[in-house]
Parts: C-alpha cells; sequence; structure tokens
C-alpha cells in the first residue's frame, strides 16, 4: 500500500481509504455486520490505515463497527467523520443561515455522540456533512470547531462538499480554517479539476475523494436489467432510463480503452489516484474480495498519462442525484 500526506494536517493516509456508509445499514442495503467487519479488518491487513464515517450511516450504527475494529486493531488507523446538518437537509440549498445548519453547540453535540458511539478518545478529521460557501464568516460553526480542536476532541477540520458542486467551497479554503476537503470525483465527474483541485494544491488542503465508482456505474455491473434492494437509495439514483445510458457509457468505455469490463473499476480508481491533489480514495468495501481487489490499486502506479487523456473524453457532467 502506498500512503499521500493528507494536506496540512501532516498525517500519512492509505490510497486507498474505507468508505463506511455502505456498512450503516440504511440507504445502501445489503450489508451484513459479520462480513461488513470481515472485510474492514482485511482492507487493513492489507495496509489500509484510513476511515470515513459518519453520524448519519445508520444513526450511528456504522460509526459503532468502525470503533469496534480501530479499537481491536494494533495498527494507527486514521478514522474521519461528520456533523450531519441539523436541519436535516442533504445537500445544503443556498439562502440558509449557518445557524439552522449548524449552531456550534450542534456540531459539539454531534462529535461528543461520534466520539461515544465509536468509543474512541479523538477524531483524526471531524468534517461538516454538507457545506456553502456563503458561511464563510457567518454562524457559530468555526468557533465550535476551534475548540474540538482545543479540547483534543478532533485533529482537524474537514468539509463534505454537496453533490456535483466541487467549486462551492473555494472562498472556504482560501480561508486557511479548513484542512480537508471530501469531494466527488470520477472519470465521468471530473469537474473538481477544473477550479477545487487548483486551489487545494495552492493551499496544501487534503482531498478526500468520494463515490469513486459513481455508486457502482463504474464497477461495470450496472445495466438495463439491475435490481436493487427495496428501499435502497440506488432505485432512485438509477431510475427511469438512466441504467441503460450507464451501459452505454460503460460500452463505451470499453471500446475506446480496449479493456475487459470486468477492468473498470480498476481503472476507475487508478484515475481517482493519478491526481496529484488527491490524498486518499474512500470507496465502499463490504467484501472480502472486493477489499482485496481496490486495496490491489493503491500500489502509487495511478494509470500511464495517455490513458488517464483518453478518459478525459469520458466526462459525463449530470447530476443522477436529482
Amino acid at each position: 500500500m502506498n500512503y499521500r500526506t493528507l494536506g496540512r494536517t501532516g498525517i500519512e493516509v492509505s490510497e486507498i481509504g474505507y468508505g463506511a456508509w455502505g456498512i450503516g445499514g440504511s440507504e445502501w442495503l445489503g450489508a451484513k455486520d459479520d462480513e461488513s467487519l470481515q472485510a474492514l479488518n482485511r482492507a487493513i491487513d492489507l495496509g489500509l490505515n484510513f476511515i470515513d464515517t459518519a453520524l448519519a450511516y445508520g444513526r450511528g450504527h456504522s460509526e459503532t463497527l468502525v470503533g469496534q475494529v480501530v479499537r481491536e486493531r494494533e495498527e494507527w488507523i486514521r478514522v474521519a467523520s461528520k456533523v450531519p446538518p441539523k436541519n436535516q437537509t442533504w445537500p445544503a440549498p443556498e439562502g440558509l443561515d449557518p445557524e439552522e445548519t449548524f449552531p456550534g453547540e450542534w456540531v459539539r453535540r454531534c462529535t461528543e455522540r461520534s466520539l461515544k458511539n465509536s468509543e474512541l478518545d479523538v477524531l483524526d478529521v471531524q468534517q461538516l456533512h454538507v457545506w456553502q460557501d456563503e458561511w464563510v464568516g457567518r454562524g457559530s460553526w468555526l468557533e465550535a470547531v476551534q475548540a474540538l480542536k482545543e479540547d483534543g476532541l478532533i485533529r482537524s477540520f474537514g468539509v463534505s462538499i454537496n453533490d456535483h458542486q466541487p467549486a462551492n467551497a473555494i472562498e472556504l479554503i482560501e480561508t486557511g480554517v479548513v484542512d480537508t476537503v471530501q469531494v466527488i470525483y470520477n472519470v465521468f465527474d471530473q469537474t473538481p479539476e477544473d477550479e477545487l483541485f487548483p486551489a487545494c494544491l495552492e493551499h496544501n488542503v487534503g482531498v478526500i475523494v468520494r463515490v469513486p465508482f459513481d455508486e457502482g456505474a463504474l464497477t461495470g455491473s450496472v445495466g438495463p436489467d439491475t435490481e436493487f434492494p427495496e428501499g435502497d437509495f440506488r432505485n432512485g439514483y438509477f431510475r427511469g432510463d438512466r441504467k441503460q445510458q450507464v451501459a452505454d457509457r460503460i460500452d463505451a468505455l470499453v471500446e475506446d480503452l480496449g479493456i475487459e469490463r470486468s477492468e473498470i473499476a480498476e481503472v476507475a480508481l487508478r484515475f481517482v489516484l493519478s491526481h496529484e491533489a488527491v490524498s486518499t480514495v474512500i470507496p465502499g468495501m463490504r467484501s472480502i474480495r472486493n477489499a482485496e481487489a481496490n486495496c490491489a490499486v493503491g500500489d502509487g502506479e495511478g494509470l500511464p498519462a495517455a490513458t488517464v487523456e483518453k478518459l478525459r473524453s469520458h466526462r459525463w457532467d449530470r447530476n443522477f442525484y436529482k
């Protein structure tokens, strides 16, 4: 496993991190705790040392599982969590007062709850689960974050940027108060390269990449006949003719690169890791098989420049979350 520095935090994190949304037991359905724990432990065996969870994932269930594993391991595992918006609105629309979303007392209360769920003494990264740049310089959230750092409850602070709005954190980055950002970046959504990544490199802000597989589309496993469990959020994400759209895009990608469909997931991860601004990428891994396949990609190799350039033509600007 290769390691990179998480921006100004100085924390060394594995190129492949663990996205723990899928093990929370809500929205992304089908996880079984025993299998989830086995997969997470196997990933750590293979050198993974960064786990991203959130208070909202299964109402703390994901944090509980993560904490259980971290406490049992001898390795120093870095854990990041997130404060849910108090108004329960994802993503954050424009025009909200930050006191509606992240009042200082809420930020502290949620952080303390996350620490209780995980039974950890400190979070390496605490993030706001949504963000609007119009909140810069407003509200009590920053004072709360600074107090949490001073009290030793968190080591660093970040934000999880709204879906497909990577430029909606530039002003925050320029203030110097944020240590990390989490953003959607993949073969289809390449928009972070336009403004966000240059700003992160300039200000030494760590970049945590989520959704590298576009919720499964970039694994090559989603087609017109794919079915998801009742209640799974992917039924909405891939509604209507979206499965066919995805299948057509994947067919074009396979033909363009001259690869097998089974190789798409590896290419998708290597594409993300080929950008110098990226600190770590956090795919979900609920099976030992996926943990082994994904961790094998974190070897510091990335993709050849010619392949990255060829993938530029597969950029697909759209928002399936709407």
